[in-house]
């Protein structure tokens, strides 16, 4: 049932489908809610975030297949909360509900091998890179991939499965340090900076698409958002917007996508890797935009009209990671200044109801609105010193 473009819209009422209960489906069960539909979640863990707040929580693996059966039969389209959802499952789900998006979007997008070849076939740029399978292609790359990021073709994420290798040497070395699995050689590129597009496209075909982000990472973790919304339309912004657009069509993808790129020093554009889902670094149209971007999921996912992305305000999004509750002279555990946080005009606080802190893990983020880029800055410069986040305002 993925060819979804004819079937009717869902009506608040309906029961939506989530495969994950992390925090990406929390805010979607927030979303959906609030638009009058009901949510069940299908996610292993007992204190999943999203079961939490659902209707129904299905505990069960992602591969079990009397809970998929479950869901289908309660929900007449579902959606996913990460890309790593076995495909299969997806498929199996297809044979009774409608899924958006499709198992083969999503398939795609699990495989960095196969991303790559994909991004380059629909005509968007890539870094230079080379799949690794054996050792022997290690030795056989092109000299221009030196120095260069080695990547896990499958499940890494967040920096995870990466090493920035100087030297054919040092790729061989960590090509063993990640078991011998089929990686990508990816050539080091002179970055200007990072940005992403986060948008949204219908079973119609119909697409919207949120002003870029412009993206920091520390550590391969995203940090912070920054989205003015004064400048939101610059050259390179479309040029990114249309081949994020370009991607979703090519994908026949139906719900949220997220695109990252990488801007080279010499104003080149050249896509980085496919989320098939909402995404960190659009967790600022929560605050900053008509509609949020786990609105958008819900709309595409029940079958109703998309809806509106222009910006209200420049914003500045936060994340906050576990290492926060651990004080950094000590160690200990302690619970961080929130009432500083709120007391910061303009700063919207989204924690993810997840048990347990823990150093890398992301907990919440601060969403920091202003009437200009230099009072968001000033405001988020502000919640960071109370929290102890590095910031430059």
């Amino acid at each position: 049932m993925n060819e979804t473009g004819n079937q009717p819209a869902l009506m608040p009422g309906e029961w939506l489908g989530m495969l994950g209960g992390g925090q990406l489906g929390r805010m979607f069960c927030h979303a959906a809610q609030s638009l009058g539909y009901k949510v069940a979640v299908l996610d292993p863990d007992p204190l999943s975030p999203a079961g939490a707040v659902a209707e129904m929580h299905i505990k069960a693996a992602y591969d079990d297949v009397s809970a998929l059966e479950q869901l289908a039969a309660r929900c007449k389209a579902v959606t996913t909360e990460f890309e790593n959802v076995p495909a299969r499952s997806l498929e199996i789900l297809a044979e009774t509900t409608m899924v958006r998006p499709c198992a083969r979007a999503v398939a795609i997008v699990q495989d960095r091998i196969t991303e790559k070849a994909f991004l380059g076939s629909s005509g968007v740029p890539v870094a230079p890179y080379r799949p690794i399978e054996t050792e022997q292609d290690i030795a056989q790359a092109p000299d221009e991939l030196f120095p260069g990021i080695l990547k896990s073709a499958r499940l890494g994420y967040d920096g995870k499965g990466q090493a920035r290798v100087s030297s054919r040497e040092a790729a061989l070395q960590a090509f063993r340090d990640m078991g011998n699995k089929p990686c990508v050689l990816e050539a080091m590129l002179p970055l200007a900076r990072e940005i992403s597009v986060v948008l949204a496209r219908g079973a119609d075909g119909a697409t919207v698409v949120y002003p870029c982000a412009t993206n920091e990472h520390r550590d391969g973790i995203l940090a912070v958002s920054t989205v003015d919304a004064d400048n939101a339309s610059d050259d390179i912004s479309r040029q990114a917007g249309e081949a994020a657009l370009r991607i979703a069509t090519a994908l026949e993808y139906v719900g949220v996508l997220c695109v990252e790129f990488f801007v080279l020093q010499d104003g080149r554009l050249v896509a980085n890797e496919i989320a098939p889902r909402p995404h960190n670094s659009g967790h600022y149209t929560m605050n900053a935009s008509v509609a949020s971007q786990f609105e958008q999921q819900a709309r595409a996912t029940a079958g109703v009209p998309l809806a509106d992305t222009s910006s209200l305000c420049s914003v500045i999004m936060l994340n906050l990671l576990g290492d926060l509750w651990f004080d950094p002279s000590s160690g200990n555990m302690r619970e961080p200044d929130w009432p500083a946080v709120l007391a910061v005009p303009g700063a919207q606080l989204h924690l993810y109801g997840k048990a347990e802190a823990r150093r890398g893990r992301k907990m919440g983020h601060v969403n920091v609105v202003g009437g200009s880029l230099q009072q968001a800055r000033e405001r988020a410069a502000r919640v960071a010193t109370a929290l102890g986040l590095p910031f430059e305002g």
